[in-house]
């Protein structure tokens, strides 16, 4: 007979989890599995909420483990370490992003872009080495392998920076590998939501130009006035996309719902690149054409390696880049789930667990 969530492990864990494709978060009791020798424990104090996480506790991806406690932007500190851990010790501040497992082998693993691995375990509702299912930080505690987890830097706020482990990499990492990271590049950010508004900030403190895409003229104010981009277009308004035709290296473009891509590839320069890192559960129309005649790259990129990921924490310490926030108690997952639907949030809930779970 299987066990339980409570009694597959023997340290007792609590948070909150969606028990079916309604998506309704709950109070829930499972467990976690004793600090292994390269493990890592920690207790959890902030995570953030992903737009992925919407995605996946109503399996609207089709891979979803029920019950599921989401959660990849998982900020804490630590409580215990294994025998072998080298990294880290008790009391550090250290964070966990979408990653807590892969082969450590493969070339990939090799080339530290364990993102990238055949047999990569994310965070949440996958099948662990073990063959128990993983659980995210929407909870107390946190056990991961000491190769997975991020040392964090003692000048970036643990509440406000969470985001940084999935928005941050995610848009960090496309803007370092495809070089549009060099001052003076025009670089484009298509939707000012949780990606987009770190992808503007990352891309400003690179010396880029950025010019914000949108759907909503009501979000120019924010983009320029608040975030420092340089320019910014309705991307409805077919006069001003013509007038910025050829003017961008590289795009990244960050939103999770179906839109057309011909006039984006317009607004690149020849040898361009339109880079996705939004996620739409219904397929793109791919226009070949457009790319044709301008040699023009369409391609994707998914949150970063280990060691990159690390290079992006250190980085926005530098330059003291952090997500906009709205902090909630994590009884407020529901409504926040709802809100984050409509897109209803500037730009990223993060939970505050240990604060809320200690009233529970």
């Amino acid at each position: 007979m299987a066990k339980s969530p409570e009694t597959e492990h023997p340290v007792k864990a609590f948070g909150w989890a969606a028990m079916d494709t309604y998506g309704l978060f709950s109070p829930f009791k499972f467990s976690r599995r004793n600090t292994g020798e390269h493990d890592v424990q920690f207790k959890v104090l902030y995570c953030g909420v992903c737009h992925s996480d919407l995605h996946m506790v109503k399996n609207e991806w089709g891979f979803t483990q029920y019950p599921i406690v989401p959660g990849h932007e998982i900020v804490g500190v630590v409580t215990e370490v294994g025998s072998k851990v080298e990294k880290f010790k008790i009391g550090d501040k250290v964070g966990v992003g979408c990653l807590v497992g892969s082969c450590r082998q493969c070339d990939q693993c090799s080339n530290d872009l364990e993102n990238y691995c055949p047999k990569q375990i994310l965070t949440y509702s996958m099948p662990y080495v073990d063959g128990t299912i993983t659980y995210g930080g929407y909870s107390d505690l946190m056990v991961a392998d000491e190769h997975f987890v991020i040392r964090w830097p003692e000048n970036l706020p643990l509440d406000i920076g969470a985001p940084l482990l999935c928005a941050g990499i995610t848009t960090y990492s496309p803007l370092r590998y495809f070089g549009l990271d060099k001052p003076g590049m025009n670089v484009g950010v298509v939707g000012l939501g949780g990606l987009g508004h770190l992808g503007v900030k990352f891309a400003k403190a690179f010396g880029t130009k950025v010019t914000v895409i949108s759907t909503s003229l009501s979000k120019k104010e924010e983009a320029i006035g608040k975030l420092g981009a340089d320019e910014f277009l309705v991307s409805s308004d077919p006069e001003q996309m013509q007038a910025a035709a050829g003017t961008l290296d590289g795009i990244i473009d960050t939103v999770s719902a179906k839109h057309p891509l011909v006039p984006l590839l317009g607004l690149l320069k020849a040898h361009g690149k339109l880079i996705m890192v939004g996620a739409p559960e219904k397929p793109l129309e791919l226009p070949v054409f457009p790319m044709i005649v301008g040699r023009k790259t369409i391609a994707g990129s998914a949150i970063g390696g280990l060691k990159e990921t690390q290079e992006m924490i250190d980085f926005a310490a530098k330059h003291n880049i952090l997500p906009d926030v709205e902090m909630i108690p994590i009884d407020y997952v529901n409504t926040a789930m709802e809100r984050l639907s409509k897109s209803d949030v500037k730009y990223r809930f993060v939970i505050d667990v240990e604060k809320s779970l200690k009233a529970e």
